[in-house]
């Protein structure tokens, strides 16, 4: 039997796949501020489904899979699944709130629910290690802080149709959910939560005071 992170990766590429060969299918679920405005509040979770390139794809889809199986022993399939929509749709939000009055913003990406998962993992197992590159080993939260500095930068940039801004509500999202589903961290992990928000405050006075 495949996993729920197998089948939601399986998706996300056979998406991806049908956005990179057809240009129509690509404009019609992207993210996009006026047409969202007009009624296409779809585009907030479709648009999750969907990828810049290969290398955006496997990015987030490693990441995702690096955290994910983590959590598929900790939750139920359902619980999982609302972490990682409800990081998407916070993330989203977020991005819409944000960039609400560029109506030609429009961005793709799963960032926002991968931000949610891998707050999730590292806020129940602070001692997660990941092999970057398939070979330097690093600590999950160094690795979410790297993932957070990436959106900072990519945001200031913008040099690209990644939903960078989406990371951020991401975090926001996946920090939250965990919480009320495990409301004993506040007692565990009290200091723990205080670090994880650290760069999500950083990311919010960024945006706040318009330096990106």
């Amino acid at each position: 039997m495949y996993s729920v992170s197998t089948i939601i990766i399986a998706i996300t590429a056979l998406a991806t796949f049908m956005g990179l060969s057809n240009v129509a299918f690509f404009e019609r679920f992207k993210f996009s501020i006026s047409k969202i405005k007009s009624g296409e509040q779809f585009r907030m979770i479709t648009s999750g489904f969907l990828h810049a390139d290969w290398f955006h794809f496997a990015f987030n889809m490693y990441s995702f899979w690096s955290f994910a199986n983590f959590l598929t022993q900790e939750f139920s399939t359902t619980n999982f699944l609302l972490i990682y929509f409800g990081s998407m749709l916070i993330g989203s939000v977020l991005t819409y709130y944000i960039h609400k009055n560029e109506p030609y913003y429009s961005a793709i990406g799963a960032s926002g629910a991968v931000t949610g998962i891998i707050y999730c993992a590292i806020l129940l197992y602070p001692e997660i290690e990941l092999r970057m590159f398939f070979a330097i080993p690093i600590p999950g939260y160094i690795f979410a802080f790297l993932y957070l500095g990436y959106s900072v930068y990519g945001m200031k940039g913008r040099n690209d149709n990644i939903g960078h801004t989406a990371h951020l509500g991401g975090a926001i999202g996946g920090l939250l959910i965990t919480l009320l589903l495990v409301p004993s961290l506040f007692q565990s992990r009290l200091i723990f939560i205080g670090i994880l928000l650290i760069p999500i405050a950083v990311l919010m006075y960024l945006v706040k005071t318009k330096k990106i």
